[in-house]
């Protein structure tokens, strides 16, 4: 059997794409990973079918400008520890969903002249899919809009099977919430998100008076109090059971979770990672979703409660039309394309 080496991490932006995959993969692969001891070891490890092999990764802090000077001795380390497990394993072929983690291992599979497919999920490149994108074979885009240069595939986003299969009364049984009252998903990503968990935690009396509230809240950061229409959780394995009972989602503007949002019809209240923290990439997929009327954008600093009511009552009144949007956009799921340039490329 061929084998095939997954990379990429850093948030869960890049590596739960790779669970899309795996049941595709899996029929003409052993499947290898290899990440840090960050998020990624956490999410794959789960899966027994995947080796999960660790490495060192530099991340490039655009805030710490002074380190700079130090990553390329850190970087060459990574890339010679990336280059000893690529030996042993000798892959067919590399799949990397960016992030600095995937860094090393794409060059040390340059240098063993190891086909490398790359996937790009946001509307503009990230630092690490820029350094990538010459080392590589192929670079799979989510929008078509990104798929500007020679090497670029426009494929759309891999989406996780599992959740359109979502069981409402599995939803309501978990959450314990009121069947009668609309559902709002407030969802900050991987990690959480400090300022919408704020929000949730400051408003949450009022929400609660109108909504069913689920507030998935990110590892280590839920607070212990308990309100009626209220359930919080740190991360669920149950997402598409939650998904099916939602009305609208709000959310940051990570690409592969807001395309899960638009395949299965949920609309969207966006709040982007703003500048200051990011590249501007969500501001970006937010503004895009916003003009395609398939979600609402509040900005960060204009995150008030009264803010967030008016964004709600806008989609109720419009909700059949948003639905009918979403569903014109014809958005398909790309987890067997990106698996057939993965098999023409490892052959």
């Amino acid at each position: 059997m061929k084998k095939i080496v997954l990379t990429g991490g850093g948030t869960g932006g890049h590596v739960i794409p790779h669970l899309s995959l795996i049941d595709n993969l899996k029929k003409d692969y052993t499947i290898h990973y290899i990440g840090t001891n960050g998020i990624e070891k956490d999410i794959i490890t789960k899966y027994p079918e995947i080796q999960f092999h660790t490495i060192d990764a530099v991340k490039f802090d655009r805030k710490k400008l002074l380190k700079i000077f130090s990553i390329p001795l850190k970087l060459l380390k990574c890339i010679k520890q990336a280059k000893q497990i690529l030996e042993e394993i000798k892959p067919d072929v590399i799949f990397s969903k960016g992030g600095y983690v995937s860094i090393p291992v794409v060059f040390a599979g340059y240098k063993l002249n190891i086909p490398i497919i790359s996937h790009e999920s946001d509307l503009s490149m990230g630092l690490a899919n820029k350094l990538i994108y010459r080392k590589c074979n192929v670079m799979c885009t989510t929008f078509k809009e990104t798929a500007k240069k020679k090497k670029m595939i426009y494929t759309g986003p891999p989406i996780r099977e599992k959740l359109f299969k979502g069981n409402k009364e599995k939803g309501y049984q978990m959450t314990k919430l009121n069947n009668s009252k609309k559902v709002l998903l407030f969802i900050g990503g991987s990690t959480g998100a400090k300022t919408i968990n704020e929000f949730v935690y400051n408003n949450i009396k009022e929400l609660t008076k109108e909504y069913n509230i689920i507030h998935i809240c990110g590892k280590g950061k839920k607070q212990e109090f308990t309100l009626p229409n209220y359930y919080q959780t740190e991360f669920t394995n149950n997402i598409e059971d939650i998904l099916a009972i939602t009305d609208i989602v709000i959310s940051r503007a990570g690409s592969n979770a807001i395309f899960e949002f638009l395949a299965l019809k949920k609309p969207m209240i966006l709040i982007p990672l703003p500048k200051g923290s990011s590249r501007g990439d969500q501001i970006e997929n937010a503004k895009l979703f916003q003009r395609n009327k398939y979600a609402s954008v509040i900005l960060q600093e204009n995150l008030t409660y009264s803010n967030l009511i008016n964004e709600i009552n806008v989609i109720n009144k419009n909700y059949k039309n948003i639905v009918s949007n979403m569903k014109n956009s014809h958005i398909s799921n790309s987890n067997e394309k990106i698996c057939n340039i993965i098999r023409k490329y490892s052959k």
